[in-house]
């Protein structure tokens, strides 16, 4: 991936299309520009151009915008090619400006690594634009606009600058102890800001869960015995048939899932195998995962048919809710059911929406998404108030280890923006990308 070549590759979506936009980033950009369209258009203004491969032959008409480094998404200069999103108009250009010197298909994510490289972004704010380039759900797109526009970022660097200022006073102290214009006050208050922020931090942790809830989805399990109704329900709250559906029990054999937008959060449901003792070799497996499938959940709803004898779970540690189903061959029979549904009369579906709804909003909160989301995230700030701890523990510790402390602690919140040590953390966090971002 050598720094110095000029990269292009199409930005926009699948083909065909209205429109394709193409990028080109690096040194030759506008040399390039120059030798297709005649021109270079004044910065960010949009000019129509005629588009010419390296032999004058005309390849189509479309806008050019230019965008000087370092006032670019790269940081570099940059021109962008909008033009008709033909696959043979976009084949004729992507091959014309691959037999320019020095120019070459972009990899997965390297607009975007070119711009941390120059500082365009950090790393948060990187995985922030690669979750909103994923997000299909609204809270999706709050929570990855929250990190991309940069929030997160301004947070972290701003307790890495408390930790930095820390540190400065502790080894003024011990480094200038003798000298007058230190205050003996300073250390106590240096140390009361620590103990703040170490609070601050952990807070901040807590939403982690929540974090990964938006981002990850909200994972729901319909489990109960066989022909209870679970694919019946998994077909009415997706809207389609995801699901087989017979009168015969033990139909299902394997887990099946569908992803569902419910109030903008992405539920992910899983239909189960109906649990009991299974003689079946494929069904006693069925049964299995149906196990692991509830051990793993945020939420199980366990499904029997009102008036039935209730098959119970094993002892587990996720909320489960019991749904009273078929209601309408058994209408007046009341037992302590969290919902009871019947899926062929249209029956209290809204009441199971409405109960997932509320418990993610129980698991959630107030709706704010300057939260951690990923898995780094968390553990690169749990090592950050690891650190942070060790220091305000050790009140007996001699200067220079407490402040070695906050050092650490600093770190790595500058490894969670990239300010420092993050080369072995680039590939995986770029290849996210796709080709043209």
């Amino acid at each position: 991936m050598p720094a110095g070549d000029t990269i292009y590759a199409l930005s926009s979506g699948g083909l065909p299309s209205g429109v394709a936009v193409i990028r080109v980033s690096g040194p030759a950009a506008f040399e390039v520009c120059r030798r297709l369209a005649g021109d270079v258009p004044a910065p960010r203004q949009a000019a129509l151009r005629s588009i010419r491969d390296r032999n004058g032959e005309l390849l189509d008409h479309g806008l050019v915008l230019s965008f000087v480094g370092p006032h670019s998404f790269t940081g570099e200069d940059c021109i962008e090619l909008q033009i008709h999103g033909g696959r043979a108009v976009v084949t004729a250009l992507l091959k014309t400006l691959g037999a320019f010197s020095g120019c070459r298909l972009a990899e997965a994510g390297e607009f975007s690594r070119r711009a941390f490289e120059n500082g365009k972004l950090d790393l948060v704010e990187i995985e922030g634009l690669a979750d909103l380039l994923a997000a299909e759900t609204e809270m999706q797109r709050r929570l990855a606009t929250e990190q991309s526009r940069g929030a997160l970022s301004a947070l972290y660097m701003g307790w890495r600058d408390r930790l930095l200022h820390a540190r400065a006073m502790i080894e003024a102290e011990f480094d200038f102890s003798e000298e007058e214009d230190i205050p003996d006050s300073v250390a106590a208050t240096i140390w009361t800001d620590m103990g703040a922020l170490s609070h601050e931090i952990k807070r901040h942790l807590q939403g982690y869960a929540r974090g990964e809830i938006i981002r990850d989805g909200f994972k729901v399990v319909i489990t109960g015995p066989p022909n209870a109704g679970k694919s019946s329900l998994m077909n009415a709250l997706a809207g389609r048939d995801v699901a087989i559906v017979t009168e015969y029990a033990g139909t299902t054999r394997d887990v099946l899932s569908v992803d569902l937008d419910l109030d903008g959060f992405l539920v992910k449901l899983y239909d189960t195998a109906g649990i009991r003792e299974a003689s079946d070799v494929v069904e006693q497996e069925g049964v299995r995962r149906a196990a692991q499938q509830i051990a793993d959940a945020d939420l199980v709803l366990h499904l029997s048919a009102v008036g039935d004898a209730d098959i119970q779970l094993p002892s587990v540690s996720v909320p489960v809710r019991k749904i009273g189903t078929k209601a309408d061959l058994a209408p007046g029979i009341v037992k302590d059911y969290d919902a009871v549904i019947s899926t062929q009369a249209d029956l209290g579906l809204g009441d199971i929406k409405t109960l997932i709804s509320n418990e993610i909003k129980d698991r959630v909160g107030d709706g704010a998404v300057s939260i951690p989301s990923r898995l780094r995230q968390q553990e690169h700030l749990s090592a950050c108030v690891e650190a942070l701890d060790e220091a305000l523990r050790s009140a007996t510790a001699p200067l220079e280890v407490r402040a070695e402390a906050l050092r650490r602690s600093a770190d790595w919140l500058g490894r969670l923006t990239g300010r420092i040590d993050t080369e072995m953390l680039l590939g995986a966090i770029f290849s996210e990308f796709c080709v043209g971002k």
